[in-house]
């Protein structure tokens, strides 16, 4: 104390030290030494209060150890009294024991009266429960089966205490009591559970009280359970296990009503499959709505009440779906089943409901049926639809032959196209198939279309021999069919539909842009029959020109044949029809008419049928070769043929010129004229002409011969060749010795 004193007095002079430094502060001095006083006094009354404290401490802890020491002095003094009165008092409690005996003897006796009570009331208790049963009052009669097996487990308690090996009063007891009972109760709580779905609509009461019976039972099974491990005595029929048994029911209920939903089988309605699915999904969405509204109220929320029916429910429907699966389902009937099971089980109309949701996770339920059975059911279907497909088509080409022998015209569409139903056969029935795969998997569809378009380019190719058939049998009597042309034509534009239908398909149908091996092969295969039916038509037109065409460039030609007339107007009414024929097919097929045209009156020339006699008569013949190539050039023009027209029809008019030129001496650079215009133009081509003019000599010819053949001209890029395809006839030995005659007689002139 006296060194903290010491401390603040040095801190107080050292303050008053520094503030006296200067002396504008020396008028308050006073007031400094004031207030240190103050500070010096109250830490001096601190420092006593604190040491007060502390004395008043140590003063109450020393009265309170004397106070203790007296207490513990007393405690000493009354032990050693107990003690001395516990011995006295050894004997005494030994001389009671007959006592203790007494009063045991007496509690059992009083007991055995007790249940003496209960004994002669027994068959009295029996019948009355035996009336509740019946009456319905599950509630009051498991109340008296509770008191009767109460007092028979007490009895076998006693007994087994006394004598635990003694097996027949244990029975005498139990079959005393009759058990019977508690299974009448247990088929009643039985049935009330497996009308669950019933009961809990009219009478909820009845399935609590289910409930609460077995509640009830779960509890004594475990007090006896818990009784059996401390006595090593249960009652018989301990633990009845109530609970599981109740689940059991219920799982058997659920698949009772799932099993009873066919209602028909295929032989009476082909649509069994879609009834019983339809009725399946109704019942079992009906029932778990019903157990979300109403039965969970009536069962303990530990029971998780909801869920577990809607575990019982899918594991029924797993059940039934797999043995259908198992039966033999025909194709429609597989599509029914997946997509059932793989879109239409979890979808909003199923298990998915909105009401559901808030209650379940559909994701995590297990698949309906295991992925290996899809796979077989898919590849049966795959199987299946392949061999009916194949029917189908065949069937649907069969119905087109027969419609091709009619004696009326085709329909025509929209656009006045000739066609037959055929392709809208054919792909009503893709359409449909490939709808029913797009309800199962996106993978499947794609699967199917592929199947598809594999069997259509096989349906092509048959097609394309059926429509050779059918060329080959007009050809044997062309007077039939009558509609030969006609039906020719809808087979070329039915490759157009086919080939739009195609894509149609793709488009909707696949997730690939990308073309397939079936896509290149149905495309070649389609653009062949295609061709070829515009080939027959053309080959058509041309059996009816044959002897016009044999009458150019003979004598009867030259002296006023109209040949050329007839042929312009057949050639002009054949397009009538043609002109019924689709884009771009009746482009390509004039095109080909004027080239065939040309090549046969160029053939004509070549095959040397006139040799011109003087210049009057190759003046004549050339002119009118000219007019004739502006018939052609005006037809062909009028039937759109293309821009090659003029170049082909030109042709003709070039073979002219060759034929019209008076001086033989210029006769060189008019053939090289026509070579540098058509230079697929051959050296027997120029020979067969230079002989129908009939005045080149022979050096005249080998030197134009030999001169071409030192300047030839490639024609690789010449897109419609003419003289490529014209074969110049040999000379034989009787036109040699025709043609020495000719020129003997020219020269004795």
């Amino acid at each position: 104390m006296e060194e903290t004193s010491r401390e603040a007095v040095a801190t107080a002079v050292q303050r008053v030290a520094g503030m006296l430094q200067r002396s504008d502060q020396l008028d308050k001095v006073e007031q400094y030494r004031r207030r240190e006083a103050r500070k010096k006094a109250s830490v001096e009354a601190r420092l006593k209060a604190a040491i007060q404290s502390q004395l008043d401490g140590v003063r109450t802890g020393l009265t309170q150890l004397h106070s203790a020491l007296l207490d513990v002095k007393d405690i000493q003094s009354s032990l050693a009294d107990v003690s001395k009165d516990w011995r006295q008092s050894i004997n005494t409690i030994e001389n009671l024991k007959d006592v203790k005996d007494a009063v045991v003897q007496h509690s059992q006796l009083a007991s055995a009266v007790e249940n003496l009570k209960n004994i002669f009331s027994v068959p009295e208790i029996v019948e009355d429960t035996q009336q509740l049963i019946e009456q319905g009052e599950l509630l009051q009669a498991h109340r008296k089966l509770m008191e009767l097996e109460c007092s028979r487990d007490d009895l076998m308690y006693e007994q087994y205490r006394m004598d635990s090996k003694n097996t027949s009063d244990m029975n005498l007891i139990f079959n005393y009591f009759e058990d019977a009972l508690s299974d009448e109760l247990a088929k009643q709580l039985w049935m009330v559970l497996q009308r669950s779905m019933v009961t809990v609509r009219r009478d909820p009461t009845m399935l609590v009280s289910v409930v609460r019976i077995i509640e009830r039972e779960e509890k004594i099974d475990r007090r006896m359970v818990d009784r059996k491990k401390q006595t090593g005595f249960i009652p018989p029929g301990r633990p009845k296990r109530w609970k599981d048994k109740m689940f059991e029911v219920l799982e058997g209920t659920v698949s009772t009503r799932i099993e009873g939903t066919q209602a028909v089988t295929r032989e009476a309605d082909k649509m069994w499959l879609v009834r019983l699915l339809e009725i399946t999904r109704k019942y079992v969405l009906d029932d778990l709505i019903v157990v979300k509204n109403l039965m969970v109220q009536c069962f303990p929320p530990h029971y998780n009440t909801f869920n577990r029916f809607f575990g019982l429910y899918h594991n029924a429907v797993s059940c039934r779906v797999k043995e259908l699966a198992f039966e033999d389902l025909e194709a429609n009937e597989i599509v029914s089943m997946l997509t059932w099971v793989l879109n239409t089980y979890k979808s909003e109309e199923m298990m998915g409901h909105p009401e559901l949701l808030s209650e379940c996770d559909i994701n995590q339920l297990e698949p309906l049926l295991p992925q290996e059975v899809v796979d077989d059911l898919l590849s049966k279907y795959v199987q299946t639809f392949t061999s009916n497909i194949t029917g189908w088509l065949r069937k649907a080409l069969e119905t087109d032959k027969k419609d091709w022998q009619k004696e009326t015209e085709p329909e025509a569409d929209q656009d006045g196209y000739y066609q037959t139903t055929l392709p809208a056969i054919v792909f009503q029935m893709f359409e449909q198939n490939l709808q029913v795969a797009a309800q199962i998997d996106g993978d499947f569809k794609e699967q199917v279309l592929k199947l598809c378009l594999k069997q259509m380019n096989t349906f092509l190719i048959r097609y394309r021999e059926e429509a050779v058939v059918y060329k080959e049998e007009h050809l044997r009597d062309r007077q039939l069919p009558q509609c030969y042309v006609q039906y020719m034509i809808a087979i070329i534009n039915n490759c157009q539909t086919f080939n739009e239908s195609i894509k149609s398909l793709k488009k909707k149908y696949s997730q690939s842009s990308e073309p397939t091996v079936s896509d290149t092969a149905i495309g070649r295969t389609l653009n062949e029959v295609a061709k070829e039916g515009c080939q027959f038509l053309l080959d058509e037109v041309f059996l009816d020109l044959e002897n016009h065409l044999n009458e150019l460039l003979t004598r009867k030609w030259l002296a006023g044949s109209h040949a050329v007339d007839t042929i312009c107007v057949t050639v002009e009414d054949y397009f009538n029809d043609f002109n019924k024929i689709k884009k771009p097919f009746n482009q390509e097929m004039t095109s080909e008419a004027l080239r065939r045209v040309v090549v046969e009156y160029i053939k004509a020339v070549m095959q040397k049928r006139i040799t011109f006699k003087n210049a009057d008569e190759r003046r004549e013949g050339a002119d009118r070769m000219i007019k004739e190539a502006d018939q052609f050039k005006f037809l062909f023009r009028k039937l759109a043929a293309g821009e090659d027209t003029d170049r082909l029809c030109g042709a003709i008019t070039a073979t002219a010129e060759v034929f019209k030129l008076t001086d033989p001496a210029l006769l060189f650079l008019e053939v090289t004229t026509l070579v540098s215009k058509y230079p697929d133009i051959r050296e027997e081509h120029i020979q067969a002409l230079l002989a129908v003019r009939g005045d080149a000599s022979r050096e005249m010819r080998q030197m134009i011969i030999g001169t071409l053949s030192e300047n030839k001209v490639s024609y690789a890029g010449v897109t419609q060749p003419i003289f490529k395809d014209i074969t110049v006839p040999t000379i034989t030995m009787t036109t040699m010795t025709t043609m020495t005659s000719m020129a003997t007689a020219k020269l004795l002139k």
